[in-house]
Parts: structure tokens; sequence; C-alpha cells
């Protein structure tokens, strides 16, 4: 089990060296076993469904996604289905492969998607790691246009009023009409020549798409134009070897009020004005999660699986919890009074927000979780390496 990195992308480099992970040479920190635990909460699973073939050993950024009433649930292999979200019932169920097997899935293997599902503007939007781009309408489960990105697409779509933009494994942040699909510009970032597979979702705010690079950057690009504002390194990459050196902001930057949070591979967690890239404080964490937020504490579960409260203000530690170390935790969400992380077993954790004690669990799935968690209401939904989505409900 590779626990503590994601697979590396190389670009030039022969596939011996994208295995370097796995290889025996590089000693892993070992995995924590299922700790024990006084529950005091006891989450259980009050619905599930298959959904096609799940994403299986692969890489992805799949998510569920809930609007307009329906839950969105994706596998790689092109099986979309929308249920009802209140009643768990089947709307629409399309296979996407079928849909474009003619055009730009002719010579694709599957559909294999990564990236999405982002549901905007009465539509849901998808993405492959052929490029292939396409937008469905979130109703009908019909296609409404579809597109080839420049690159790789391994992180849900943002939507930003009219435009939805894509970031791409080859350093570009894409930008399309929402409603026809037309490109609207391309912000190209420096790609080094080691980077960890993925990339980060950009998030919109104020007219800009916030987005982390694989240098080590966070840049705001504006919609209308596609140019930056303003780029800030929010890590300088050091080490006499390419490993070393990987900085990826490879996460959806997070905003809170006039501050803008990023947190980058091998490098630091940053507070950033938002309105000139500035940086407020720096902190040394090493993580490729997203991360997660309640009144003044950040959430961070770093790249060993250790999780973090850190004050939004200065920075400082609050409490920590390495319980789970190396047990490959998704991004963190909050949910109530809880901090919620999936594992590689299957289980999803519900943590004490206060104090960083795990305080209840419940298995969803023996393959594994993946995806951040997402927090509806008084529901959490899950989604599965072996294709399953589930809700978590509190009794």
């Amino acid at each position: 089990m590779k626990s503590w990195c994601k697979t590396l992308l190389a670009c030039g480099l022969s596939i011996g060296l994208l295995s370097a992970c796995a290889s025996s040479d590089i000693e892993e920190e070992p995995v924590s076993p299922l700790p024990e635990i006084e529950a005091s909460v006891f989450p259980e699973v009050s619905w599930s469904a298959n959904i096609g073939s799940g994403v299986g050993d692969y890489y992805s950024g799949l998510r569920p996604a809930v609007r307009y009433g329906k839950l969105f649930v994706v596998d790689r292999y092109g099986q979309i289905i929308a249920f009802n979200e209140e009643t768990g019932e089947q709307v629409w169920n399309v296979d996407i492969s079928d849909s474009f097997r003619d055009r730009p899935l002719a010579k694709n293997k599957g559909a294999r998607l990564a990236a999405g599902v982002t549901a905007a503007r009465d539509k849901i939007f998808v993405g492959g790691e052929s490029g292939f781009f396409a937008a469905l309408n979130a109703e009908t489960g019909e296609p409404v246009w579809d597109v080839v990105a420049g690159g790789e697409l391994l992180s849900a779509p943002t939507v930003g009023e009219d435009v939805v933009v894509v970031s791409t494994s080859s350093g570009s942040l894409e930008a399309f009409n929402v409603d026809d699909g037309e490109k609207l510009w391309t912000y190209e970032s420096k790609l080094p020549t080691l980077t960890l597979r993925g990339t980060g979702s950009a998030t919109y705010e104020a007219g800009g798409f916030f987005v982390g690079t694989a240098d080590g950057k966070v840049a705001v690009v504006v919609k209308n134009n596609g140019q930056a504002a303003w780029e800030q390194p929010i890590y300088t990459p050091k080490g006499g070897n390419e490993f070393s050196r990987m900085a990826d902001v490879d996460m959806k930057p997070l905003v809170s009020g006039e501050n803008l949070y990023a947190v980058s591979y091998n490098g630091n967690l940053v507070s950033m004005e938002l309105r000139s890239g500035r940086i407020v404080w720096s902190r040394k964490y090493s993580s490729f999660n997203d991360l997660a937020s309640s009144g003044l504490n950040l959430f961070v579960v770093d790249d060993h699986s250790r999780i973090y409260a850190v004050d939004k203000r200065n920075g400082l530690e609050n409490w920590s919890n390495s319980e789970l170390s190396n047990r490959d935790l998704t991004s963190p969400a909050v949910f109530k009074d809880y901090l919620v992380v999936g594992d590689f077993e299957g289980y999803l954790h519900f943590i004490d927000r206060t104090n960083g004690k795990i305080v209840g669990r419940v298995e969803v799935d023996s393959s594994g979780l993946f995806s951040q968690p997402l927090v509806i209401d008084d529901k959490i939904y899950v989604q599965t390496r072996g294709g399953k989505v589930a809700r978590i409900t509190l009794p």
C-alpha cells in the first residue's frame, strides 16, 4: 500500500520511475491499526446503492453532488445515475460511454472518468483522463455539449456564473462557456519535471478563480479574460532531487472571510489576503488534501493521514491526532460537532472538533473510501472504490 504519497506523474520519465512510490527501496511507515475507541456517537448507513464498477485502484477525483433535489453519482467507466435525494429512488441512468462512443470516446477503453461531479446552471459536469469534458442536462441526463481539454482532468470542474473551468494535468486552467462549451481562455502555469498525480479544483469568488499550481503557487485568474490578477508562491521548492523539490498545491483553495487558505505538498500551510495574495502567516505542513473549516479552526489531513486543528488567525495548532496515520484518509469534512474522514478500509470516522478525539465510526464498504465526504444538512454521502454510494446519518 502506498501510504506515504499519491501516485506520481513524471513528464518524460519511464514507467519504472512512475511506480517508484511502491518500490521496495523506499521504507514506508507502518499503517496504524484500527484504534479502539469509546464511542459516544453511533452513525449508521441509512441508504446505499451500487454505481457501476466504481473506480478500482485508480486515482480518482470522483465525488457525489447534490442539487436540484437529486444526488448525482458517477463511476469511472461512464455510468451516471441521478437519485431522488429524499427517497433514494433512481430518477435517470446514463452510460456516457454509449452517448459519446462515436466521437471523443471512440478510442478510449471506457470513459475513464475521474473529474466530477459538479452540478450548476441546471447541468452536471464530468471529465476524464483523456481530456474528455461534458455537460449533461441535470433533469434528464441528456448530453448538452462535449469538448476535449488540453490534458487529463482529475478534479471537479468549477462553475463561476456563465463560465466553467477545469484544471488539467498539463498545468493549464481552461475556461468554457457553461451553455455551449465554447472555449474562452487558457491560463498556463509552469509544470515541473515531477509532480503529484492529481490537480486541485479552482475556487470561484468575486469574479476570480483561485487555483493552486504544481510549482507551489496560488493564483487568482480573472473570469472575464483569463489573466492572472496575482500569483503568490506559498512554498519555494528545496532539496537535491526532484522528489524533495515537489511542492504541488494539489487542493482546492479555501476562502473564508477576507482570507484564503492553502497547503502544499512538502511545503506550507498558509493564510493569504484574498485581494492581494499577501501571506499573513505560514506554517510547515505537507498535504495534498482539501482543507475544512469551522469557526476559528482549519482542519488539515497531512500526507501521512495525521489530523490537525489550526487556528485561522495565527496558524497555531490547537490539537492533533495521529491514531489514523497512514490509513490513506480522505480530505476532512465538518458535520455538526464533528470532523469526518474516510479511510482505505472503508471506515468513516467521527472526530470531536473541540479536542480531536475519535468518538464514533461506521464501516461503509471494505473496498475503501477515497474522496471527501459530502455533507448535506443532517446527512453525509460517501462514495466507495467498489462502486457504492451511501448515506450516513446519526440516529
